[in-house]
């Protein structure tokens, strides 16, 4: 009797609930990480690295206070908009920029808003490609490349002034 409570204890999926047999749980954490049912404070372990991120420092913080501290750029304790705008601006680019650092192809813009959308929010996945295909028809180079240079100019509003200034030129506007 004892022996078969302790197996129906430990089976991971119901037949009456088949979402659990879709979603199964790994049971071999325990030959590769050490508890993996405790929570731990100050490192995010997975299998591959069970003692988190070989040298990095977590300075007594927790992970969630780890994450928030790479975002406050000044360390004040306060995390700006613009402080997040500066990392998530270059995890564009290291991400998602495969064909040109530094640029990206329409290819790569569309791979970006897939990788980015939230679940749910179809009008914000619409509007996204919306926004970044119209950024990229304005601001694309000679060779079909949306420049770092000319996302950044549109995050801070001179993008436009540019544009302006190469029409009075006589020059097409595009970014190079």
């Amino acid at each position: 009797m004892a022996v078969e409570m302790e197996r129906e204890s430990l089976i991971t999926e119901a037949h009456n609930a088949p979402v659990t047999a879709q979603r199964r749980v790994r049971n071999d954490l325990e030959t590769s990480l050490p508890k993996p049912y405790m929570a731990r404070a100050l490192k995010a372990p997975d299998t591959s690295h069970p003692h988190g991120t070989q040298g990095h420092r977590h300075y007594n913080l927790s992970v969630l206070q780890q994450h928030c501290a790479f975002f406050d750029q000044d360390d004040n304790g306060i995390i700006y908009p613009w402080e997040t705008y500066m990392a998530n601006f270059e995890n564009i680019f290291s991400k998602y920029a495969r064909t040109v650092p530094d640029k990206l192809t329409l290819g790569e813009i569309w791979n970006m808003t897939e990788g980015n959308r939230n679940a749910f929010d179809p009008f914000g996945w619409a509007a996204a490609k919306f926004e970044w295909g119209v950024l990229y028809i304005l601001a694309r180079d000679e060779e079909g490349f949306l420049s770092k240079e000319a996302v950044r100019r549109c995050y801070d509003g001179s993008l436009f002034e540019y544009c302006a200034k190469m029409q009075a030129a006589g020059k097409e506007g595009k970014m190079s």
